[in-house]
């Protein structure tokens, strides 16, 4: 009998073991959050580190750490005394904590250059893990486009009464993930939003593109909104000023929103959705 007993105690206690073992396993899982980065202290508060927290908030029980892609963002910081870990030290650096599990959420725009080159960086430290997954940015396919046009055009009401246009201006690429954006200004127009428009400032489509269609509706007034996650240098100075101006010479009325996306709670919901998938 007393056989029994200790045959049934060591069970327990293996069982024991194995589950705090499985359950070590699966606390030992990191959520990385990869951003491009930004000098703008105010704009980084309201977007990067907005998200930051929103996410550690929505999933308390993973470990989540931040890194950085900028070079240049980083070293302009680098001489403020700010360090910022690049995609691969926060990995090397997770997998020293114990972490062999790690969930990627970049803050990009589009599938682009910056996402090569965090896939490539994630390639290189790979076999130190277990499992990496590498999620999408934020306009990846057609049902992400159709979210954030939702969004956008709540947030932004424009009067097609009073003549009334909205552009969005993203930065855009040389490569094929320019396509994202047109996709975004078809639908906007498809859906009966011919008053909104996007544009880039370094791909397609230009800002001539949007002119020539607002000018087609006989716009009076138009107010030029970033489609970029921070509202940074590219929003303070391209868009804010450059684009601005030159809008002003074509006798339009111009209003800037400087709010990155980053700022608008439904848009960091959306990347927790992509996390949560």
């Amino acid at each position: 009998m007393n056989h029994v007993y200790y045959y049934i105690s060591l069970f327990l206690v293996l069982l024991c073991s194995a589950f705090c073992r499985a359950q070590d396993t699966v606390s030992k899982q990191a959520l990385l959050m990869v951003h491009f980065g930004t000098t703008y202290n105010e704009t980084r508060q309201k977007t990067i580190d907005a998200i930051n927290e929103k996410v550690c908030t929505t999933f308390p029980q993973m470990a989540v750490r931040e890194a950085w892609t900028s070079r240049i963002v980083m070293k302009r910081l680098n001489q403020r005394g700010v360090k910022k870990d690049t995609p691969t030290d926060a990995l090397l650096r997770l997998r020293g904590e114990g972490y062999k599990t790690v969930k990627i959420q970049p803050t990009y725009i589009i599938d682009g250059i910056e996402m090569d080159r965090l896939r490539r960086e994630v390639e290189q430290v790979r076999p130190f893990f277990d499992s990496i997954w590498v999620s999408t940015p934020l306009l990846y396919s057609v049902e992400d486009a159709q979210k954030v046009m939702d969004v956008l055009v709540k947030r932004h009401v424009a009067s097609t009464k009073k003549r009334e246009h909205v552009l969005f201006i993203g930065h855009g690429t040389e490569g094929p993930a320019t396509a994202l954006y047109s996709q975004l200004d078809y639908l906007l127009r498809a859906t009966g939003h011919a008053n909104y428009h996007v544009a880039t400032i370094e791909g397609y489509p230009t800002q001539d593109t949007a002119v020539d269609q607002i000018k087609a509706m006989r716009g009076k007034k138009v107010t030029l909104v970033p489609l970029l996650f921070v509202a940074g240098d590219h929003a303070s100075n391209d868009i804010a000023v450059e684009w601005k101006e030159a809008l002003e010479k074509q006798g339009f009325s111009v209003e800037v929103k400087l709010e990155g996306l980053g700022e608008v709670p439904e848009i960091q919901q959306l990347y927790v959705e992509k996390i949560k998938e």
